[in-house]
């Protein structure tokens, strides 16, 4: 019973790895509803399809299983009743060799069920982790900006690890186990109805506790779930701000507020143990109830028969032998009843996660990818025709706004946070849908292109670039297999970035670690226009590509972006002025209206102007002459 205990405590620690969830309830309290959901669990076995052999193969040696454990019982009566009892060595030594043969045969046949089972279930999972996965990654930013990462990962790991137990120690299992019970309460009817019904009295007891404790234990559980999901997202939090804690000498605090934390978490552990350590105790005194009334009334019959009769009770009614087979059956019947409440658990759990994941996969805000235009490469041309955007509702951020750009020209974007300048490059990656206007390239509207493509045909060099767990070569390439180590370093070297890239150890093959923490902010901002480079676009996108970095380095970056712009469209966000100076057209926003539209002499020119306010905070506090 300790070894359930324990493994049914790991799951619920297991599933418990999740995030609160954006609506702001608790991890635990979405742990609700029916164990079983039809219409859930058909949308799951869906996924079983393509393992239907290894799902009817399992389900025979599940009925296999049981048809053979009755076999024990019989064979056990019949070796006392007939060889002991009559002093029949041959025959003992027959049903021994028997017994071993139906013992090997039993541990084959549950070897083969456990893997198979577990089999199927780890099947499902990776069909459904891959079907989630790529939903993810086709999802709208807007989805993201309101959705916890670590929300979604919970979905991608833990949950469909829940799922794999409703195979391997759920539904199967559970099928299984009840068709035990009623094969073993059956059996013992139908060899001796009167014993059976006096044996089996303490059974409506076990039942009615059975239930009582299932739902007990889903309720601590929930609790357990809560309290580690909230442990888990202190220690996330903190880890991740360690350098805070220590820089503000915070330890001792933050220990204090993580020990009372910790503490929630063992109490509620302590809370679903002490369900096991009432349950536990009643299910024993239930079967030695059981056992107690199987021994009174069966020797009672038993001599009373034999002296009725005045025959040896080996001959008629109650016998040794069926005793014994009664008590292996008594055995039988009490072990899968003392799991079911677990293993009901371990289902709710598993439909609870299959729930959740469904609901990642029916979330129907992916990108609109109605397009088929494929057009080769792109000229470059851009035209916005009174565009207006929201993020929601009609809280507009980008207010009627139109400009061009033809092929090879240079547009400036320029504002103070919250402009809407991000938000512009955004709709041109169709990351989201425009609510009015048009947004056109190469005079066709975007929404003609196949997404892919478009995507393809931009590169876009943000201020904090991610870099991946990965090497410097497949940063760059992005595992692209098209994209040869030669052009790799061809495009490191006019970006630049060749010679730091050598020097570091494996030069190309060097492990950039987490988010490329090993590297400076200006070595990884290099990277990054290598990769914008290498897949020679046809439309050049930079996001404040050069605030974060030294002086040195940014002299690196503006030649490398000087080489990037060569034969390209180009959108430029930046707040330093010395950047965009020379490019065709600079817009101002402010609240995502356009206030100012020209070239950088144009726009100093306007007394009062935005722009013109903007280049003297920046270079005339700093004593710079214009």
């Amino acid at each position: 019973m300790s070894t359930n205990k324990q493994d049914t405590e790991k799951k619920a620690g297991d599933a418990a790895n999740q995030k609160v969830p954006p609506s702001g309830g608790s991890a635990g309290s979405a742990v609700t509803g029916k164990a079983l959901d039809w219409k859930l669990l058909k949308r799951v076995m869906h996924y079983v399809k393509p393992y239907n052999t290894t799902f009817v193969v399992a389900g025979f040696l599940t009925v296999f299983l049981t048809v053979s454990a009755l076999l024990q019982p019989i064979l056990i009566r019949r070796t006392l009743d007939v060889d002991i009892l009559n002093d029949n060595y041959d025959g003992l030594v027959f049903m021994v060799g028997l017994m071993i043969v139906q013992l090997i045969v039993q541990t084959v046949a549950q070897y083969y069920q456990t893997y198979l089972t577990n089999s199927l279930g780890q099947s499902v999972i990776r069909d459904l982790r891959i079907d989630i996965f790529n939903h993810i990654t086709s999802l709208r930013l807007k989805y993201f900006d309101r959705t916890p990462i670590g929300m979604l990962i919970t979905r991608t790991v833990s949950d469909l690890e829940t799922i794999a137990d409703i195979f391997s120690e759920g539904l199967i299992s559970i099928v299984g186990d009840m068709l035990l019970v009623f094969a073993v309460i059956g059996s013992m009817l139908w060899q001796d109805w009167k014993l059976a019904l006096i044996t089996l009295i303490p059974m409506p007891f076990l039942f009615a506790s059975t239930y009582v404790f299932k739902e007990a234990i889903k309720s601590s559980f929930q609790e357990v779930r809560t309290q580690v999901a909230q442990l888990n997202t202190f220690l996330a939090e903190h880890i991740s701000g360690i350098g805070v804690i220590q820089l503000f000498a915070r330890e001792d605090q933050e220990m204090r507020k993580f020990k009372s934390v910790n503490v929630k978490y063992r109490d509620a552990n302590i809370r679903s143990n002490w369900y096991y350590s009432i349950f536990s105790p009643v299910v024993e005194i239930l079967f030695a109830i059981s056992m107690g009334l199987l021994v009174w009334y069966g020797c009672k019959r038993m001599l009373s028969d034999s002296q009725l009769a005045g025959l040896s009770a080996s001959k008629k009614g109650i016998t040794p032998g069926l005793i014994t087979g009664f008590i292996v059956l008594l055995n039988m019947l009490f072990r899968p009843i003392r799991q079911l409440a677990d293993k009901f658990n371990t289902l709710q759990m598993g439909m609870v996660g299959a729930d959740r994941i469904f609901k990642v996969l029916d979330t129907d805000e992916v990108a609109v990818n109605t397009g088929t235009l494929k057009t080769g490469r792109l000229q470059g041309e851009i035209e916005f025709d009174k565009v207006w955007f929201a993020y929601n509702d009609e809280n507009w951020v980008l207010k009627n706004i139109s400009f061009h750009v033809k092929p090879g020209e240079t547009l400036a974007l320029v504002g103070a946070t919250g402009a809407g300048k991000s938000s512009t490059i955004n709709i041109l990656n169709r990351f989201y849908e425009i609510g009015q206007g048009s947004a056109k390239v190469d005079g066709r509207d975007i929404r003609e292109y196949e997404v892919e493509f478009l995507r393809s045909q931009i590169a876009t060099v943000i201020q904090d670039v991610f870099l991946f767990t990965d090497t410097i070569a497949n940063n760059i390439s992005l595992n692209n297999q098209f994209i040869t180590r030669g052009q790799i370093i061809a495009a490191a070297k006019d970006v630049g970035a060749h010679e730091f890239i050598e020097r570091l150890p494996g030069g190309y093959d060097y492990n950039v670690m987490e988010r490329g923490s090993t590297l400076s902010a200006g070595q990884s901002q290099l990277i990054s226009f290598i990769r914008a480079l290498v897949y020679d676009p046809a439309i050049l996108v930079l996001d404040e590509a050069t605030s974060s970095v030294d002086t040195e380095t940014e002299i690196l970056i503006q030649n490398a972006i000087n080489k990037l712009m060569q034969g390209r469209t180009a959108i430029v966000i930046a707040h330093r002025l010395s950047t965009i100076q020379n490019a065709d057209r600079i817009i101002v926003l402010d609240h995502g209206e356009i206030m100012e539209m020209g070239t950088h002499q144009e726009l100093l020119k306007i007394e009062n102007g935005h722009y013109r306010k903007l280049y003297d905070l920046q270079f005339n506090s700093a004593g710079i002459a214009r």
